[in-house]
């Protein structure tokens, strides 16, 4: 396309950028306002348009016009001649809206991770993040630091190594969880929602809820209370266990004796998980030395817990966990659930009725999340706004520890 020299001239090139920028916005242009207007830059627009005066300091020219006499002198239109004048058009309405679709696709994809739907507490995480927004304004970053988030507390909780060791093997840095890293920001913020908690302001309360996820730890005083376990070999921990199983009572493992142990194999297809102390101990009131096998989490899970879990899960025995049925109760079941691969017991909808039918009043469940394994749970339970603790349902339990 071949344009005349005159328009190409810098009196005109405050029409040209007008618009350009105005075709680059992706949406209908019926008309352009141009200026400020010096005398020659009027002049030079009133000659192209062929007006009978000059027009103002600031002016309105319609796309019909413009398109007119473009036309009528080269054969092309205003986006042509613009595109060669300027520079190739722009299209911001169409970024903005492929911008939105990416994000969208971004949050969805968090939203819907395996992780996330495991433990429905973490939608509120979710929910934080989308509203910080985009890092350094970018979804392909973004998305790398929430896979690396991800990565992490897919570890947790952590076996007792050290922050560094963690950060090793989710990231390949051993830096990348260091105290203010924006990475160790996002995990944080999870686990504060995971537990409940207020997020940590400080590098104490950070260290703290590091600890809670089983990183850097006491190895001596993170335990797990059981139970009516008589595991096969050698270790001190299964040799304890087998002890005080023979003598009808209860031990508590500790995370260093559980790290001790290759295997931990029991020879009753299935173990029995409870969230309270209280249960453990009727159980031994009432069972004694033939107390079925029974892991106590005593709340949420230890490292030592979980670890103690997966041992058994992986030698074959089948997990049924019970806890209470209230807002704490439903995230602690799923973070046990997605964690060892335990199966919820007596912890559905129905069951929740059931005990409000023998007894309807009861304490507040508080904060109410979804349970992945019953969608019916959380609604009854707001709907009735009342918990049962796992205390209430004790006789329950114990018929089906008896086999009743």
């Amino acid at each position: 396309m071949r344009l005349p020299e005159s328009w190409r001239s810098a009196a005109l090139r405050p029409l040209w950028r007008s618009a350009h920028h105005r075709l680059s916005s992706g949406r209908p242009v019926s008309r352009l306002r141009v200026g400020p207007l010096e005398p020659e830059q009027r002049a030079a627009v009133a000659d192209l348009l062929g007006m009978d005066r000059l027009p103002g300091e600031h002016c309105t020219i319609t796309m019909a016009k413009l398109d007119e006499v473009l036309h009528d002198t080269v054969g092309a239109g205003a986006r042509e001649v613009v595109a060669e004048l300027v520079g190739p058009l722009g299209d911001r309405a169409g970024e903005r809206a492929r911008g939105a679709a990416e994000r969208a696709r971004l949050w969805d994809w968090l939203a819907e991770h395996p992780l996330v739907t495991r433990q429905p507490v973490l939608r509120d995480w979710v929910s934080q993040l989308r509203r910080a927004g985009l890092i350094d304004g970018s979804v392909p970053r973004t998305r790398r630091v929430l896979e690396q988030a991800l990565g992490v507390l897919d570890r947790l909780p952590a076996g007792g190594e050290s922050l560094q060791v963690l950060a090793e093997r989710a990231t390949g840095d051993a830096h990348e969880l260091d105290d203010g890293t924006r990475l160790a920001g996002i995990v944080l913020r999870a686990l504060a929602v995971q537990f409940d908690l207020d997020p940590p302001g400080n590098a104490d309360r950070r260290r703290e809820l590091w600890e809670r996820a089983g990183v850097s730890v006491d190895q001596l005083s993170t335990q797990v209370l059981v139970a009516g376990l008589r595991p096969e070999g050698d270790a001190l921990a299964c040799r304890l266990a087998r002890a005080c199983a023979a003598e009808g009572e209860a031990v508590a493992l500790t995370l260093a004796q559980l790290r001790g142990v290759d295997r931990f194999a029991v020879a009753e297809p299935v173990v029995w998980v409870v969230e309270n102390p209280s249960v453990l101990s009727a159980a031994l009131r009432r069972f004694g030395t033939d107390c079925p096998p029974l892991v106590c989490t005593a709340g949420w899970p230890s490292s030592a817990g979980v670890l103690l879990l997966r041992l058994l899960a992986a030698a074959g025995a089948d997990l049924r966990y019970h806890g209470d049925l209230d807002g704490d109760g439903v995230r602690i079941a799923a973070y046990v659930l997605a964690k060892t691969g335990a199966q919820p017991w007596r912890m559905s909808a129905e069951d929740y009725r059931a005990a409000l039918r023998t007894r309807p009043h009861g304490p507040s469940p508080g904060r109410v999340t979804e349970a992945p394994w019953d969608a019916e749970l959380a609604p009854a339970l707001r709907e009735h706004g009342v918990a049962v603790v796992e205390e209430r349902v004790t006789g329950l339990l114990l018929d089906d520890l008896a086999g009743n």
